[in-house]
């Protein structure tokens, strides 16, 4: 993986599988850039998730990289990385985190964007201790989940420190829906930027009301 061509001071990562990307990423990253101070966000598509390795995607490795790039095409501080899709193996975040540290090296603060649902979850993921030393946690709130953090302290030694908590705008999409709404021809416009749209339509096209 080649060194990044400037040095950035604080990197912001949000990761995922995008199966498809939707308007509340692109919102949780742009809330995450402006108030974490962020230089840039990296979208990282997983090329295969640990949650999804039963289930599998609507949308292959490719497809999924493309719609991610032309969601963030438009915004001179996102950009999109290869990091995961060009490895074998499951993404897990401690591997995908120790090439991006070792990529732009120990000049770069990183910063890690998840929701809160996953946050909770985070001692059950693999290496979190490795996760919270090697990024920052900026943990993005979703309904129906409340942290405990005493709990989470216990089983993540120094999670606390390592987090910063963004209370922002709840939003109720999610791929899981819009997988739905794809598969039965249901319209998604709005809820995803106009040229995944196009994108999603071109290969699963929209049915009309009967």
């Amino acid at each position: 993986m080649a060194l990044a061509p400037r040095p950035i001071a604080r990197l912001g990562i949000l990761g995922g599988t995008f199966d498809p990307v939707h308007i509340a990423h692109l919102i949780i990253a742009e809330e995450a850039r402006y108030f974490c101070h962020l230089d840039r966000v990296l979208f990282v598509p997983a090329r295969l998730s640990p949650l999804k390795i039963q289930e599998g995607t609507l949308f292959s490795a490719e497809e999924r990289y493309e719609m991610v790039r032309l969601a963030t095409a438009d915004h001179p501080a996102f950009e999109v990385s290869r990091v995961d899709l060009d490895r074998e193996g499951p993404s897990f975040t401690a591997d995908t985190l120790r090439l991006l540290r070792e990529a732009y090296g120990p000049e770069t603060a990183l910063f890690f964007i998840m929701g809160m649902d996953s946050f909770v979850s985070l001692p059950h993921w693999v290496r979190p201790q490795e996760i919270i030393r090697l990024a920052r946690l900026v943990v993005i709130n979703r309904p129906g989940f409340r942290p405990d953090m005493a709990a989470l302290e216990r089983q993540v030694p120094g999670i606390g420190q390592a987090t910063e908590m963004l209370l922002t705008l709840e939003i109720g999409i999610s791929s899981t829906e819009l997988r739905r709404r794809i598969r039965q021809g249901l319209p998604i416009r709005y809820q995803v930027p106009a040229a995944v749209e196009d994108f999603i339509h071109a290969r699963y096209p929209l049915q009309e009301p009967r």
